[in-house]
């Protein structure tokens, strides 16, 4: 995040009371809750999509990439040899209802 110009600040101290707090649903949860720009985000999304989620600016709680997908960021090291799973990014209602904001790929190297 810092590589695209986002300023990080991290508490180290579990992200179960965080995700409670901003209304984030268990079945979108992953294992990094951030806040940016007045939106949640959840889990291994990438900076592009955060970019144009501000830009954008929709009315919704923010964006989630559940669980740990192989070849998002932070996911994509050489212990993975290349590999990326398809996996989706999506749009938090504050609902608690989600759709498609960005769709990835599977491939292998």
């Amino acid at each position: 995040m810092q590589a695209n110009g986002f300023r990080v600040i991290v508490h180290d101290s579990g992200n179960n009371a965080i995700r409670a707090k901003l209304g984030i649903d268990r079945k979108y949860g992953s294992c990094h809750t951030a806040l940016v720009g007045g939106y949640a985000v959840e889990g291994h999304v990438p900076a592009a999509d955060i970019i144009r989620l501000l830009a954008q600016r929709p009315q919704a709680l923010g964006l989630a990439a559940p669980g740990m997908p192989v070849g998002s960021p932070g996911m994509d090291g050489p212990i993975y040899r290349g590999r990326a799973d398809e996996y989706e990014v999506l749009l938090l209602a504050r609902d608690g209802t989600a759709s498609v904001f960005s769709r990835y790929a599977a491939r292998t190297s």
